[in-house]
């Protein structure tokens, strides 16, 4: 008979030693092999099994060098997660310092660049090798509240024996995911811990919806930028006939002439001026301007010459695209849900119709109004390539999928239906 996951945070809020003693038994069982009274979360459970196949030793402590501090400061002033950090204090640090916690605020590859907080939860933490320049990939040191969330995309609360380092299980975390409003890439992520005592139900809820603030400024951030662009980019394009647009140096459209709008167009990864061959365009001309480039179109539009289109899924949270064998080769980072629908997609070479990918997603056909908003976006770059009714990928492009060793781990973030049974078994429609 199938156990029923233990609610965590309720147990905890109301008995915070027997919660820990009970997740200990789990613990135990799950890696002796033995039948636990409870079944873990199934976010935990999932992360436990990574682990399993990584070979992270549950017993013993391993830490990897810390950063030097001249590195710390190098990664803090390259972060964009230094233009956020004034809203992730003002809402953390005046409670998480009443309720004897620490907030942490790690980069995309799992190491600890602010920690704040409390004075004597940080000298706990330094036990713990929660320090500066630490290495916090669930990798390198097991389910936690830095690199969980960094691997499923979304906010996790870890307590006591979820941790499945042993050495850990005094301590509880929640930690959310921040991501690139520009490009959906994960800039890092941050984290609230503290000793077992501190535990609320709450917290989780309270760190995501700071993470989401922090989000929200970098979206402000950017329009500002994009206004400042728009000034410049004004009395160049009209000076100009034919098509031809102003983006910022991610492609983000800051004003066009004889053309429709377009939210964002894919640039060269490292435009350069010139003749340059653009997905939506085709041949154009590139040049810069004071914080972006000036695109002018060709007369008509290129058709697709791609002759292969790589959909590299096989790094732990880096995905991307790449068109080889057209005019010019090109490539393009992806957001969680966007290697998602590529990757059905790229399964289904028939093609898929909004229901049948809202099935594939959500296990609900009738979620087609997210599907057609989510494919929009994903054609204003690969357009080209891409047939609409059923959505597919063009018949004349080879499409080739690059998958993790282990198919545990293909897109590890995802809930969809489909991506868990092709985890199982690959050749299950």
């Amino acid at each position: 008979m199938a156990l029923s996951p233990m609610d965590v945070t309720r147990f905890a809020a109301a008995d915070t030693a027997r919660a820990a003693r009970m997740l200990n038994e789990v613990r135990t069982a799950r890696l002796s092999g033995g039948r636990a009274p409870v079944a873990p979360r199934p976010v935990i459970e999932q992360s436990w099994d990574r682990m399993l196949r990584s070979g992270v030793d549950p017993e013993h402590d391993f830490r990897s060098g810390l950063l030097t501090p001249e590195e710390v400061l190098r990664r803090r002033e390259c972060s964009e997660l230094r233009h956020v950090l004034p809203v992730l204090r003002e809402a953390l640090l005046s409670v998480a310092d009443v309720a004897h916690h620490i907030m942490v605020v790690a980069d995309e590859d799992g190491r600890v660049l602010w920690r704040e907080g409390s004075a004597r939860v940080l000298r706990r933490a330094d036990g713990l090798g929660f320090e500066l320049g630490a290495d916090w990939r669930e990798e390198v040191v097991g389910t936690n509240g830095v690199g969980t969330p960094a691997v499923t995309r979304r906010p996790v609360q870890v307590f006591a024996s979820e941790h499945f380092v042993r050495s850990q299980a005094t301590w509880t975390c929640a930690g959310a995911p921040i991501t690139d409003p520009r490009s959906g890439r994960l800039l890092g992520v941050v984290d609230v811990s503290g000793p077992l005592e501190t535990m609320h139900p709450a917290t989780l809820a309270w760190v995501d919806s700071v993470a989401k603030l922090a989000e929200a400024r970098l979206r402000e951030l950017h329009t500002r930028s994009l206004d400042r662009l728009r000034a410049v980019a004004a009395p160049a394009l009209a000076r100009l006939e034919g098509r031809a647009l102003v983006t910022d140096r991610d492609g983000w459209t800051a004003a066009v002439t004889g053309m429709p709008y377009l939210d964002r167009v894919v640039l060269p990864k490292s435009p350069v001026a010139g003749i340059r061959w653009l997905p939506a365009f085709g041949a154009c001309t590139v040049e810069p301007l004071a914080g972006g480039w000036l695109v002018r179109a060709a007369a008509g539009p290129a058709g697709p010459d791609a002759t292969r289109i790589v959909l590299d899924l096989a790094q732990p949270r880096r995905w991307s695209v790449r068109v080889l064998g057209g005019a010019e080769d090109w490539a393009r980072e992806l957001s969680p849900r966007h290697a998602e629908l590529l990757y059905l997609l790229a399964v289904h070479r028939g093609g898929r119709s909004a229901a049948g990918l809202a099935e594939d997603m959500f296990g609900d056909p009738a979620r087609t109004v997210t599907v057609r908003a989510e494919m929009s976006r994903v054609r204003r770059y690969l357009g080209t390539y891409l047939e609409h009714r059923p959505y597919r990928f063009c018949e004349d492009a080879e499409v080739e999928i690059l998958l993790p060793p282990d198919l545990q781990d293909l897109l590890p973030h995802s809930t969809a239906p489909a991506v868990a049974r092709r985890r199982v078994s690959p050749g299950v429609p």
